[in-house]
């Protein structure tokens, strides 16, 4: 017999209409055996991630009302009456002002300062970051008020901003800004949906206060899979299985955008009034899901983050792991094939070998008894781990502070310079041994005084204690390159030591003397008839 709540629960679950796609991680099912739970893959719904996205503007100071600024509108460049005061909360336009939800009706934008400093140029870096993954679901719209850049770039990382690439480059003349043909994502097909491209769809200018948006076409590149009404999704998430790098590349963990131009609401920058040109935007808005490795149907704002709800005996923030005593095998991703159902690739339960159970933090699911040493141990530790629990790391590799002991990337190569390192190891915080001279985390600096030449030498010459002497220049701090009557290291010896080449090189002036001493010797000694 089933239990009351088991029973009640599998009535609901027959009673709920038919399931979006991998909205589901389980549902109990009848068997011979009796009631079971059936795992999926499963993801969280799309939602509007603006209100769970922190902003910052670079550089300091960018942000106008700090002085008080009056500004123009290109539509009517010379009505300047408009004024921005950061100590006045209704003439400010702080960065908030681009998430604000704008219930009351009223426009709301941040603003910059105006270009009063041309032809320095007038550049902003706007940063949204939410501390955790997350996967496009729409486009990313910017909304800009009082015109639209005429060349901007949105970045993305995968990293929390430790390290930017590009997502795609907007200009009026790519070619000039960026030495790239424009493209729009209708060119795209599906061997190039993930390029990066330029293009002019939203920069030019067209003189109405309708053209504000800026887009990132999510849905058209999904379309080139799933067709235009993106009815075929199943044909989108299959090629996310099988293209390598599709489903990564609508994923990120931080936007940013670069503004490289305001809109000139012409062909140049009129000098005269330099009030009409700034950024203003009154609303970023990011359709995404959280990244849980489809081994989540729901993500939470926990803490001021977001957390996804692991299944699957998964954790972590994107339950990127297994947990505690599930990792007979290594962690994987969940899968969307085959669909509708996918699969969810669920961690199990950690067995025993030989009687005995052995923890080897998933970088193994073989253990072996020693019996001269009592113990059981960890074989064929893999992820480049050692160890009994392999919980070391291989010699040449150092710990990932930032990981967790048993995730895969918890062992970092050290990649010691081989030219410049003693040997291939380092120390727990990836400082490799360096040789004389040279210097730096992976010992491919060379330290002062030294040049860098397959590995680092003294410097033989310098601008500052080793200094070529007599008018002698350095060469890359390896040679001095000496004038013609000196030599030496530093050109410190005088070549004069070497009689021929004296004389010979003091031939040259004895002759011009005696030439111009020819008229007056020439009454004395017939010098002009005995003359070459």
């Amino acid at each position: 017999m089933w239990p009351e709540g088991a029973l009640l629960l599998l009535t609901l679950v027959q009673l709920v209409p038919t399931r979006g796609q991998y909205d589901m991680c389980k549902s109990l099912v009848s068997t011979d055996e009796g009631a079971v739970w059936e795992h999926y893959a499963c993801q969280p719904k799309s939602s509007s991630m603006k209100e769970y996205m922190r902003i910052r503007v670079d550089p300091p100071g960018i942000t106008c009302g700090n002085p008080p600024e009056r500004f123009c509108t290109l539509e009517n460049p010379y009505l300047c009456s408009d004024e921005c005061d950061a100590s006045n909360p209704d003439l400010a336009h702080p960065p908030q002002l681009m998430q604000d939800r704008e219930r009351s009706g009223l426009i709301t934008y941040w603003q910059t300062v105006t270009w009063s400093r041309y032809p320095e140029p007038l550049l902003a870096n706007i940063t949204l970051s939410w501390n955790k993954s997350l996967e496009l679901t729409d486009d990313i719209q910017i909304t800009f008020e009082y015109g639209r850049p005429t060349i901007m770039v949105l970045d993305k990382s995968l990293n929390y901003g430790r390290s930017w690439q590009p997502y795609q480059y907007y200009a009026d003349d790519c070619m000039e800004a960026f030495n790239m043909e424009p493209k729009r994502v209708r060119d795209l097909n599906a061997a190039s949906a993930t390029r990066v491209i330029c293009t002019e769809q939203y920069s030019r200018w067209v003189g109405s206060k309708n053209e504000k948006t800026v887009r990132f076409e999510v849905r058209s590149r999904f379309a080139i899979f799933a067709g235009p009404r993106l009815l075929n999704m199943d044909a989108l998430y299959t090629r996310m299985e099988s293209m390598k790098g599709l489903r990564d590349f609508f994923t990120f963990t931080n936007l940013r955008l670069r503004l490289l131009r305001p809109a000139l609401g012409g062909t140049y920058v009129q000098r005269d009034n330099l009030l009409k040109y700034f950024y203003a935007i009154s609303n970023i808005e990011v359709s995404a899901r959280c990244k849980c490795n489809l081994h989540a149907s729901q993500c939470v704002f926990e803490d001021d983050n977001l957390q996804c709800v692991c299944e699957h005996n998964t954790t972590g923030q994107d339950c990127n792991r297994c947990k505690k005593g599930f990792k007979a095998k290594s962690w994987k991703a969940g899968s969307y094939l085959p669909t509708p159902n996918g699969t969810p690739n669920t961690c199990s339960q950690a067995g025993t070998t030989s009687g005995s159970n052995c923890e080897c933090n998933g970088h193994s699911n073989r253990c072996s008894y020693i019996d001269y040493l009592n113990i059981v141990t960890c074989v064929s530790c893999k992820h480049n781990t050692r160890g009994q629990n392999c919980q070391h790391c291989r010699m040449g590799y150092f710990r990932n502070a930032s990981a967790e002991l048993d995730d895969e990337s918890v062992c970092i190569e050290c990649n010691c310079n081989q030219m410049g390192s003693l040997h291939d190891r380092c120390n727990g915080t990836g400082f490799c041994q360096c040789k004389e001279g040279t210097t730096g985390v992976k010992c491919d600096e060379c330290a002062p005084g030294y040049y860098w030449k397959q590995g680092c030498y003294p410097n033989v010459c310098d601008e500052e204690l080793l200094l070529c002497q007599n008018g002698g220049t350095c060469y890359q701090s390896q040679r001095c390159i000496c004038p013609p009557d000196f030599k030496g290291v530093l050109c410190q010896q005088s070549r004069c030591g070497d009689s021929k080449r004296c004389s010979s090189a003091s031939m040259p002036a004895l002759s011009l003397a005696l030439l111009l001493l020819c008229p007056l010797l020439n009454i004395l000694l017939g010098c002009a008839t005995s003359a070459p």
